[in-house]
């Protein structure tokens, strides 16, 4: 996560978890603050009415009410029967789901042992003190939303910190094992977890686990000022899973910073390939696409290209040790109506960047790209469910399913149990598959799904799958904390455009 929204925009914006429905399922564009979120559409509007029928009739059958019911199981499957009343059949759910328990229960039970690794996770450390975040809760509070003052965290940083990930990364989803990621900024006071506190929560979770839960990033900041030193200290004492960097430079202030890069820069970027291979870490996480609405005039000097992947396909060729991983899958992000941008690929077969990243093994004949999903599958299947599809098949053809890690974002976007359950009910509609000659998905426990929602990124990290992380320290202590029937909450911690 990082912020390419300005103070005025920024300013514009409101908290989700305060300003947003309650829906197990998002029903308006949440953002990280790395793009802008766009209002809510009027079809989402219809989803959020849709959905709050079905909690009242089903939830009155069964005793809840509407909060109650939308926390349930059976609240989650009528997300995506609201959905599907709007968008089209896209999702596969069926009404016993949203309606009787014992339904929503046989259908958890299904994927309630499916391997979910989650390469892009998130929190900031106990003294964060950016008060560009708090900053947007004190203006929620004062044009918005004043109850936020009198909630213990709503005016705090709590929601995004060490506790609160644990419980809705590990206790409220289905994830298994993740990769704790972080932002590099030019300020080190803006780092959500320094190099070393990104390693020591790893190492705090795999002692609380006994198994290894977490793995870690190493961040690297090409052109900042002792940036290879860090790079060499990080090697010899660090020794993180992986890399992570950022080629727009520092993603608080693309439009002034002063260190954007490219992958494929022999003489700034070589020698450090060079190190990684030698060392071992040979995994290079890139941050790709979400750029605002207004990129080609905000960022000046054509800043915005290093966003694009048109840097990759030479690193990978000249590096066929390093495995280049793009996060988000580089979408440019909805400058419009989505709908807009579906309507261009039913035409075209294009989506801007994800195509291009896609085209690069065919094209330049490597096999050492892949694509983290990221926040560019959260926000699209809540925008255009059609146009989620479109991405996931444009993916997969392209790169094969076998190259695309599952990642979320989170713990932005609160529990990610939501956008593991979009991914377990999405199927391309036939009509796509047939015209732009893209597979299905398969059912939820199938090969394709299983893979990326866990088994690629368990390969690639050479994780060890029989490790009985159920009876370890984290799975003790979620199985007691579902016995005692504990309910998501449902909490969006991103920011949304406020109703009108």
């Amino acid at each position: 996560m990082g912020s390419f929204l300005s103070e005025r925009e920024l300013a514009q914006l409101a908290p989700a978890d305060e300003a947003a429905f309650h829906s197990p399922v998002p029903t308006q564009m949440i953002t990280n603050c790395e793009f802008n979120p766009l209002p809510q559409s009027p079809r989402q509007k219809q989803v959020e009415a849709r959905l709050q029928e079905l909690a009242d009739t089903n939830g009155r059958k069964l005793g809840q009410d509407r909060r109650s019911f939308l926390r349930s199981a059976c609240g989650m499957a009528a997300a995506f029967v609201a959905m599907n009343d709007v968008y089209g059949p896209i999702f596969k759910v069926t009404a016993a789901e949203a309606a009787e328990p014992s339904a929503a229960a046989a259908r958890a039970n299904e994927t309630a042992k499916q391997f979910v690794f989650d390469d892009q996770l998130h929190f900031v450390r106990d003294d964060y003190k950016w008060e560009g975040i708090v900053d947007l809760a004190k203006y929620a509070a004062s044009h918005w939303v004043p109850e936020i003052k009198k909630e213990p965290v709503g005016m705090s940083l709590d929601r995004y910190k060490f506790e609160n990930f644990l419980k809705e990364i590990y206790f409220d989803s289905d994830t298994r094992v993740g990769l704790l990621s972080g932002a590099p900024f030019d300020n080190p006071d803006y780092w959500f977890l320094s190099n070393d506190q990104i390693k020591e929560a790893a190492t705090t979770v795999n002692s609380i686990a006994g198994t290894r839960r977490l793995l870690f990033h190493s961040l690297f900041t090409p052109k900042q000022p002792g940036w290879m030193d860090e790079v060499d200290r990080v090697i010899a004492t660090v020794r993180p899973t992986s890399w992570k960097g950022y080629t727009i430079g520092d993603p608080l202030a693309p439009k002034t910073t002063k260190y954007p890069w490219r992958l494929d820069d022999e003489a700034l970027m070589y020698p450090f390939y060079e190190k990684a291979v030698k060392a071992g870490i040979t995994t290079i996480c890139i941050h790709k696409g979400l750029l605002p609405a207004d990129y080609e005039q905000s960022i000046p000097g054509g800043g915005w290209k290093y966003a694009n992947v048109d840097d990759v396909p030479k690193a990978a060729k000249d590096w066929p040790q390093l495995s280049f991983v793009m996060y988000h899958s580089a979408l440019r992000m909805f400058l419009e109506d989505p709908q807009a941008e579906l309507d261009h690929f039913e035409k075209t077969g294009y989506i801007a960047w994800i195509s291009d990243l896609a085209a690069i093994p065919q094209k330049y004949g490597v096999n050492n790209v892949y694509a983290d999903v990221g926040t560019s599958f959260a926000v699209s299947a809540i925008a255009n469910p059609r146009f989620a599809a479109a991405f996931f098949g444009t993916l997969i053809k392209g790169l094969g399913h076998d190259h695309i890690f599952w990642g979320t974002d989170s713990v932005w976007y609160g529990s990610p149990q939501w956008q593991i359950e979009a991914f377990r009910r999405l199927e391309i509609p036939e009509d796509m598959q047939q015209k732009f000659g893209f597979a299905p998905l398969g059912p939820a426990t199938g090969q394709v799904k299983s893979d990326i929602l866990g088994y690629n990124g368990a390969r690639h990290y050479k994780l060890d799958l029989a490790e009985n992380l159920d009876g370890d320290g984290i799975g003790r202590v979620k199985a007691a904390y579902l016995n005692d029937g504990q309910l998501r909450t449902n909490f969006a911690y991103g920011y949304v455009v406020p109703r009108g």
